[in-house]
């Protein structure tokens, strides 16, 4: 278990601190999917790749899926597409809300397991960024040398009607997977497959435990994610 004093230690490094002087850092895209191989064409991954900045890492772990996703990720040709496809399916619960809180956490920490990027983002398979999210991101995180970074987020709320949740305060329901990017220290703190019995989302559990070590926060004040 990481612990406050863990953070506070490695946050004091120069080591720590070298990333915000990186001309162009890495940045590792985590990206979960389970059968949704033609969204992931269409929509998350498509997104990932055209990114208006360069140096990426985006990593796709199958939930142990059994479509065509090996296909589609190919189909991209990209050399920084990374995929693995889990053996066997993420033991989550039967109870529709509580699998909803937690799936797709066991593909997610294999994506942080392999990922080298000095930041960490994620987007769900069925998500997508804006396309100049990750260079808004990487420019902002050298400004304000945030160990974590949240921003606004689109969603629906019927046929192409979008709405923005603004985000303003760093709470449950206005932080989601896809909205935060963060230093590649935190990827030690892994997703709980058991949040849901918190009841909380694997995503605000995962920042919760972050802000609990004391990291340094900061609001990217535009909605930089449309989270479907």
């Amino acid at each position: 278990m990481v612990k406050k004093a863990d953070y506070t230690k490695a946050a004091s490094r120069k080591a720590y601190q070298a990333i915000y002087d990186i001309e162009e850092p890495l940045v590792t895209i985590c990206i979960p999917t389970y059968n949704r191989a033609d969204t992931l064409h269409s929509r998350s991954l498509k997104s990932a790749v055209d990114q208006t900045y360069g140096n990426l890492e985006i990593i796709v772990v199958g939930d142990c899926c059994t479509d065509h996703t090996e296909t589609v990720v190919q189909s991209f040709n990209d050399p920084r597409i990374r995929f693995e496809n889990l053996p066997v399916r993420g033991d989550y619960p039967d109870e529709p809300f509580k699998r909803w809180q937690v799936a797709g956490s066991i593909p997610t920490n294999q994506a942080l397991q392999l990922a080298t990027g000095h930041y960490i983002t994620h987007l769900d398979d069925d998500d997508e960024f804006t396309p100049d999210r990750i260079e808004k991101l990487v420019a902002f995180a050298k400004k304000t040398r945030a160990d974590l970074i949240y921003h606004p987020f689109y969603f629906p709320i019927g046929p192409d009607w979008w709405v923005v949740n603004d985000a303003e305060t760093l709470i449950c329901a206005k932080v989601t997977t896809s909205s935060m990017f963060y230093h590649h220290w935190l990827k030690c703190i892994p997703w709980d497959p058991q949040s849901y019995l918190l009841d909380e989302p694997g995503d605000w559990n995962k920042v919760r435990r972050m802000l609990e070590l004391g990291v340094t926060t900061a609001r990217y004040p535009d909605p930089l994610t449309y989270k479907h």
